[in-house]
């Protein structure tokens, strides 16, 4: 070990680098049981390429933050093992359908990976960060090399745009619930086709999940995902329908009905909770924010409510199955 990483131990870490690594432990020993399941499974070689390289990197990363915690006298965490998953179980998804599953975990990784670089400072967690983002930029710029090659990439809408400067001089710009409203802009198309691609895929996993469930309970919760799911679909395709926008539709999300169910009831849960929900808040969030249109806002809003309640009850159900793993605590200085 170099003197540079030794004085870096020597400075001892922050509570946001200690949660950021043990999140990215979470989360790499979860994304470590999809890949070895995929990788038994998948019969397209470009697509088992790509798999190949990220079950490597995930590997490379788990030994990498290991290093960390036993330096630093941390608990590892548990996180998945291989009583998560049976790797043995017969294919449960069509191959482009693990595609669009590794691309999503991809665009997760983008968001925690930069929002993690941007608050750590000791310097091996920040380089830890920033390789692991560089290698993840790759893969996103590979993946859509792939779906774009085969056919499968969900494309944006295409507008025909206004070639005019201008600026808003009235308030019945951000009206829209009542008749007379003005056309959707660039941004709130953006949005709302975003969040419906992400909710065509979403719609699949709660699918597929609520199948596969072992506890009758759970997959009655997987069950309602979906059909709240299906209430974000209708009413985001609903503003997109009348304004004659076309939006791409799913492109091969199959499923494949099993005897045996792959992924463990926790292992389900925890990326429904963390993959699903995370990033349908950081959505709907950015969405709110860049919208203008009041009856746009509003439908995110309630979009936002719901989902706090829904992923709200499967946190509790994670808590009651004692399938919650706790973050590492400060000491009680209270005693």
């Amino acid at each position: 070990m170099s003197s540079e990483t030794n004085k870096d131990f020597a400075i001892g870490l922050t509570a946001t680098e200690i949660s950021n690594i043990w999140a990215a432990y979470m989360k790499n020993s979860m994304e470590l049981r999809f890949f070895e399941y995929f990788i038994e499974t998948i019969e397209d070689g470009e697509i088992r390429k790509v798999l190949d390289r990220m079950l490597n990197q995930t590997r490379k990363s788990i030994e990498q933050v290991r290093t960390i915690f036993i330096k630093e006298n941390i608990a590892i965490p548990l996180g998945f093992t291989d009583e998560d998953v049976r790797v043995d179980a017969h294919k449960m998804f069509s191959d482009t359908f693990v595609l669009f599953f590794c691309y999503d975990i991809i665009l997760l990784s983008i968001t925690t990976f930069s929002s993690a670089l941007s608050e750590c400072t000791r310097k091996d967690v920040r380089n830890y960060f920033q390789t692991s983002l560089e290698f993840t930029l790759s893969m996103q710029n590979e993946m859509i090399d792939l779906m774009l090659a085969k056919g499968v990439y969900l494309r944006p809408p295409q507008v025909a745009i206004d070639n005019v400067v201008d600026f808003v001089d009235e308030m019945k710009y951000f009206s829209g619930f009542l008749g007379g409203s003005r056309p959707v802009n660039v941004a709130e198309i953006a949005n709302l086709s975003r969040v419906i691609h992400r909710a065509q895929f979403s719609k699949m996993i709660f699918v597929a999940f609520s199948k596969a469930a072992t506890l009758r309970e759970l997959g009655l919760h997987f069950g309602k995902g979906r059909d709240e799911i299906q209430k974000v679909l209708d009413s985001l395709q609903e503003v997109l329908e009348k304004e004659n926008i076309p939006i791409s539709a799913a492109s091969d999300y199959k499923i494949f009905d099993l005897k045996i169910a792959p992924f463990s009831d926790r292992l389900m849960l925890f990326f429904v909770n963390m993959c699903l929900g995370m990033f349908c808040f950081t959505m709907i969030a950015q969405a709110m924010t860049s919208s203008f249109r009041s009856d746009i806002v509003s439908k995110f809003t309630k979009i936002m409510n719901d989902m706090k309640q829904y992923y709200g009850e499967g946190l509790k159900f994670t808590i009651k199955e004692g399938w919650l793993e706790r973050p590492p605590q400060s000491i009680n200085r209270k005693i």
